[in-house]
């Protein structure tokens, strides 16, 4: 297990170096998107059409911002990560069409999301859940808002930051999964107790 400190944008090379188990510190730009953001954003790739933001080795986040606009800027109170199971379906093909080299959020993924972190070169890491304080320290500043019509949380929110971490690499570019591997794990020690 290694540490890096990377700036955006990453990298393919930069993200097939890294393993599971790997604490990586960003700095730069990432950009926030949860569900509706992924759908808007893969339904206006279909149709030919640009989205807002590059995301070519990017860092997508899975976060809905608790965010307050003062004196015409906008300040990020709350900064943790959402659950990001609930994106499997869709981001594959984000990855693919967008060139993201890192997703963040808590939980894990599952295969799909697996192999095309393989095939792309890119990884999933998590940001640690419960400390939203530490990932607030990291902003410098909230650089753009866009599709505000989604609401708050769902809106895609290009962020600034300096040292976003500590996050740990769950997913690398090999197809290792250390989800996978612990819920295996766990399902040979059923069935070995179940034997008794």
């Amino acid at each position: 297990m290694a540490e890096y400190r990377l700036a955006t944008p990453i990298s393919e090379e930069e993200a097939r170096a890294l393993r599971v188990g790997d604490v990586v510190y960003v700095s730069g730009i990432i950009v926030t998107a949860r569900d509706q953001a992924h759908r808007r954003a893969l339904e206006l790739a279909r149709k030919g059409e640009e989205i807002p933001v590059d995301l070519e080795g990017g860092v997508v986040y899975h976060c809905g911002p608790i965010v307050r606009e003062e004196g015409g800027e906008w300040r990020i109170y709350g900064f943790g990560p959402t659950t990001s199971a609930r994106m499997e379906d869709l981001e594959a093909e984000f990855i693919e069409r967008f060139g993201v080299r890192m997703v963040v959020g808590k939980g894990g993924m599952f295969q799909k999301t697996t192999e095309a972190l393989k095939r792309f070169g890119a990884v999933y890491a998590q940001h640690p859940g419960g400390v939203s304080a530490l990932a607030v320290a990291s902003v410098r500043r909230v650089v753009a808002v866009h599709w505000l019509d989604l609401g708050v949380p769902e809106a895609m929110w290009v962020v600034e930051v300096d040292e976003f971490g500590p996050l740990t690499v769950t997913i690398d570019s090999t197809g290792r999964n250390l989800y996978q591997e612990v819920l295996e794990e766990a399902r040979r020690r059923a069935e070995r107790l179940a034997l008794g």
